[in-house]
């Protein structure tokens, strides 16, 4: 019969039983669960990032589409409330073609003595002063003294840049601008451009066709104030955006003079 060691026996018990640290990866000595957390918290991260990313870029658009309706409808219940001067005076008046009832209350201030000298801007090559003189029913004596036509004008920055010539030819320092409520805004914009020093008396003219009291009542007079609104902000945009540069570029310098 085999004689057991109890002391062995027990020894070999204990050191089964004894408790082993897990496997390590690579080698390292480091835990396999730590080391496989650590890799699918550093595959999260991008994908943490991106969501978050996403989330901002969503936000700022949202913001931006919020600005810009808010900036249309601030635009367009302006023009709605826009209101002709009660007496409007000036050394010269400026008529923007583009509608017949533009011309026509031009060519009324200029016969009530509101202004000294009227151009019509942005007329076409063939069309004379009779015609307009006939489509207006003007005075052919006021015409024939005080009327002049610029045929140069193909837009509202022409028709700044035309009114400027004219007003430096002549001399004078003050205008009454006519032109339709809803194409006032840019016009202005661009005539401050062109006449800085010039002072400027808006004379809107609203077709009664058009509802702009209740232009949101109405999709074609909406979709024309939108059409406009969307012009006005290029226009800004264009007279901002080199003023800005040259902001940036006079501090460049002055930083590097320093």
């Amino acid at each position: 019969m085999r004689v057991i060691d109890v002391a062995t026996a027990n020894s070999d018990i204990l050191a089964a039983m004894e408790i082993r640290p897990p496997e390590t990866s690579a080698g390292l000595g480091a835990p396999r669960g730590a080391a496989e957390t650590a890799a699918g918290s550093t595959r999260a991260t991008p994908r943490r990032f991106l969501r978050r990313s996403a989330r901002a870029v969503g936000y700022a658009l949202a913001g931006l589409a919020a600005a810009f309706g808010l900036g249309f409808v601030v635009f367009a219940v302006t023009v709605s409330l826009t209101e002709i001067p009660a007496d409007p005076r000036a050394d010269a008046i400026i008529a923007l073609t583009g509608g017949r009832d533009r011309v026509a209350e031009a060519v009324d201030l200029l016969a009530e003595g509101r202004g000294r000298r009227l151009l019509i801007s942005g007329v076409h090559p063939r069309t004379s002063a009779a015609d307009i003189r006939k489509l207006t029913e003007g005075d052919g004596t006021v015409f024939a003294c005080c009327v002049d036509l610029g045929r140069t004008a193909l837009s509202t920055a022409g028709n700044a840049t035309e009114a400027a010539e004219w007003v430096k030819e002549h001399g004078f320092t003050s205008l009454i601008v006519v032109t339709s409520a809803y194409h006032m805004p840019r016009s202005l914009l661009e005539l401050d451009r062109a006449l800085p020093s010039v002072r400027k008396v808006p004379y809107p003219v609203s077709r009664p066709d058009l509802n702009l009291e209740t232009w949101y009542r109405h999709p074609t007079t909406a979709k024309l104030l939108f059409g406009e609104y969307l012009k006005y902000i290029v226009a800004r945009f264009a007279h901002q955006a080199p003023q800005i540069t040259a902001t940036r570029v006079a501090r460049v310098g002055g930083d590097a003079a320093r």
